[in-house]
């Protein structure tokens, strides 16, 4: 077993943070799966519209993005280079999402520009990742 170099505290703190932000995906999409028929009636016809239409591969593509994602940040806590995959993983799962909304659906029409934020964030956040375990690979912080 190769020795692992000891790694900086902000090392934790991003991880951690990380973390948390994957599990809050992971709430928002348990919510968006377990969607009451009352809660659905309570959005705005367009984004009702929206949430019906959805096809099962898109959650699908979901599940990836933020399972992934959650896996992969417990994989940097465990100081391991299995990570790496994991954020890919989700990565494709975001690309595949953010896809199906921006050119197959009406996600732009619904929300508008006020509607980029997020998902622009969310992009950004997922490749910081994994910048960050191949960063941490190099530095031999996991193995």
């Amino acid at each position: 077993m190769n020795k692992k170099n000891s790694v900086p505290k902000w090392f934790w703190i991003v991880t951690c943070i990380a973390l948390i932000w994957n599990l809050l995906g992971v709430y928002f999409f348990i919510q968006q799966l377990t969607m009451t028929q009352e809660t659905l009636n309570s959005l705005p016809e367009n984004q009702q519209l929206l949430y019906e239409t959805m096809p099962s591969w898109v959650n699908i593509a979901f599940a990836m993005a933020v399972l992934g994602g959650t896996a992969g940040c417990i994989g940097l806590l465990l100081r391991q280079s299995w990570c790496i995959p994991l954020f890919i993983v989700s990565l494709i799962g975001i690309l595949t999402q953010m896809y199906y909304s921006f050119f197959i659906s009406n996600s732009y029409e619904v929300f508008g520009p006020g509607g980029l934020i997020m998902p622009v964030m969310i992009m950004i956040i997922a490749l910081f990742l994994i910048f960050f375990s191949r960063m941490a690979k190099g530095r031999k912080w996991i193995e």
